[in-house]
C-alpha cells in the first residue's frame, strides 16, 4: 500500500514538473534567494566578516540619515505620480487604437517603438532637447526666454518621467489591448440595447472586465519605474541634482563607499514595500476574480 501511495505520489503533475524547473530554481536561488538572505543578515550586523549581532540599530540609522529619506521621497513622489500618469495615458491609448481607424499598425509601431531602443540611445535623444545647448532651450532663446539647465532644477523629474512614460507607453498599451480584445462584443451590443451610455458601459463592462489586466499593468509600471536609475544615472551620473536623487542612487553609492549595513538595511526595507505592495494588489485581484464567479 505505501509503495502504491509512492508510485502514486510520482505521478502528480508537480513532482513531474520538478526536473524542469530545476535549473531555474538552481540560478534563482544562487544569483537571488541566497544573496538576499545573507542582506537581510548583514542587516543586522555592525560588519560583513566576523560581524556582531546588533538589532535594529541599522535601520535606526538608515532612518535618520537625510540622503535616505531624500532618496525615498523622491522615489515615491515619482512613482506616486508617473506610475498613475503612464496608467491612464496607456488605456487611453489603447482604447483609442482599439477601434477602426486610418493608420492604425503604423501608430502602433511607432508607439511600441521605444521597447526595442537601447538605453543609451534613449540618453542621447533626450540630451538633444535638454541640453544647454539643447532643441528646448534653442526654442526657448528664440522667443527670448532665458535658457534652463534642465537637469539642475526642479523641472529635472518631469524630464524624468516623460523619458520613462515614453519608454513603457506601448508595452503597458500592448498589454491593455490584449486584455480589451479578450472581453466579447455581446456585453457591449446588450449594454447598448437596454439603453446604457458610452460613460455606462466604459465603467460597467471595460473597467470591471479590465481589472485584472490593470492590477498586472499597475505591477509592471511600478517595477519599471525603478529602473528608470539607468537613464538617470546616464543623465546626470551618481550625484544628481536632489529633485531626481532616487532610492537606486543611494543603494549605488552605498555600494562604492563600502557601507554594506546600510546598502542592505535600504534593500531590505525597498524589498518589504515592495512586498507588501504586491500582496496588496494580488489580494485586491483574488477577492475581484472571487466576487466575479
Amino acid at each position: 500500500m505505501n509503495k502504491r501511495r509512492f508510485l502514486s505520489w510520482l505521478r502528480k503533475d508537480e513532482i513531474t514538473a520538478i526536473p524542469f524547473l530545476a535549473p531555474s530554481l538552481l540560478g534563482f536561488s544562487l544569483f537571488f534567494a541566497i544573496p538576499f538572505a545573507m542582506s537581510i543578515y548583514y542587516s543586522f550586523t555592525d560588519r560583513v566578516s566576523d560581524g556582531t549581532f546588533v538589532g535594529v540599530s541599522n535601520y535606526k540609522e538608515l532612518l535618520l540619515s537625510s540622503s535616505f529619506r531624500k532618496a525615498a521621497s523622491n522615489t515615491l513622489l515619482f512613482t506616486g505620480v508617473s506610475v498613475p500618469l503612464l496608467i491612464v495615458l496607456s488605456l487611453t491609448l489603447a482604447l483609442f487604437l482599439n477601434q477602426q481607424i486610418w493608420l492604425r499598425n503604423a501608430m502602433q509601431t511607432a508607439i511600441v517603438l521605444p521597447l526595442v531602443v537601447p538605453v543609451a540611445s534613449i540618453v542621447m535623444i533626450a540630451q538633444i532637447f535638454i541640453d544647454w545647448n539643447g532643441a528646448l532651450n534653442a526654442w526657448l532663446h528664440r522667443i527670448h526666454l532665458p535658457r534652463i539647465d534642465w537637469l539642475n532644477s526642479d523641472g529635472s523629474i518631469i524630464i524624468v518621467a516623460m523619458i520613462y512614460i515614453w519608454k513603457n507607453i506601448g508595452y503597458n498599451m500592448i498589454l491593455y489591448l490584449a486584455g480589451l480584445q479578450t472581453i466579447p462584443r455581446s456585453y457591449y451590443e446588450t449594454a447598448l440595447v437596454e439603453g446604457a451610455g458610452r460613460v455606462r458601459r466604459f465603467t460597467g463592462i471595460t473597467l470591471v472586465y479590465l481589472t485584472p489586466t490593470m492590477i498586472f499593468v499597475i505591477l509592471m509600471s511600478i517595477v519599471n519605474s525603478f529602473k528608470v536609475f539607468r537613464e538617470i544615472y546616464l543623465l546626470a551620473g551618481p550625484y544628481p541634482y536632489d529633485r531626481i536623487y532616487m532610492m537606486q542612487h543611494y543603494m549605488n553609492n552605498m555600494f562604492f563607499s563600502l557601507d554594506i549595513q546600510k546598502l542592505t538595511a535600504a534593500a531590505v526595507l525597498m524589498v518589504g514595500c515592495m512586498v507588501m505592495l504586491v500582496s496588496f494588489l494580488l489580494s485586491f485581484e483574488r477577492r475581484f476574480q472571487k466576487n466575479m464567479e
